[in-house]
């Protein structure tokens, strides 16, 4: 696995190693010795999740409080422009976003730790969406940033004017007034 840095240095792009011939492919997508001897990093994973969006279909950019989850972010379908923004107080990147296309192709998986808000835009007529999480879901901590707060910054590549987000993400707070963490 081949681990390639990002303009926030804890948030990493994973490529694994994809052995493709007239059959298909293999590939290894989670495997908790290589992750750590390739990243450094000892994570428990207790919970995967999937979704399935259609086009243009924003979904973020969430994050919770008490019960923080890192993510490994996969796409298994389809194509999304996917989004973490730095919300540790004490970083030298808060408020900070790094963007990447991640699509089903290439195989490549983003970590994002604990401590990000989260989020992705569908660029492909769907996408489905795999990513395993370090804790438990639990709504009652859940937050959603502004996906749009101009604040963040961040270059959506939509070409309409309104993706489609549901209330939760329409009403999302902005970086301002948003829960941090420490």
């Amino acid at each position: 696995m081949k681990v390639v840095p990002t303009a926030i240095p804890e948030v990493l792009l994973l490529e694994p190693e994809v052995h493709r011939d007239d059959r298909g492919f293999f590939l290894e997508s989670y495997n908790r010795r290589v992750f750590q001897e390739a990243t450094g990093l000892d994570v428990e994973f207790v919970q995967d999740n999937h979704s399935r969006s259609k086009q243009y279909v924003l979904r973020g950019l969430h994050y919770q409080m008490s019960r923080a989850q890192g993510k490994l972010v996969r796409v298994v379908s389809g194509e999304v422009f996917d989004v973490a923004v730095d919300l540790r107080r004490r970083s030298t990147t808060f408020g900070k976003a790094v963007s990447i296309r991640l699509n089903a192709r290439a195989g490549h998986m983003l970590w994002i730790p604990a401590g990000f808000a989260h989020g992705f835009l569908v660029l492909s007529r769907s996408a489905d969406v795999l990513y395993k999480a370090t804790d438990y879901y639990a709504p009652e901590h859940e937050h959603t940033l502004a996906w749009n707060d101009p604040q963040l910054a961040i270059d959506w590549p939509v070409k309409i004017m309104k993706p489609i987000v549901s209330d939760k993400d329409r009403n999302g707070i902005r970086l301002g007034t948003a829960p941090l963490y420490p």
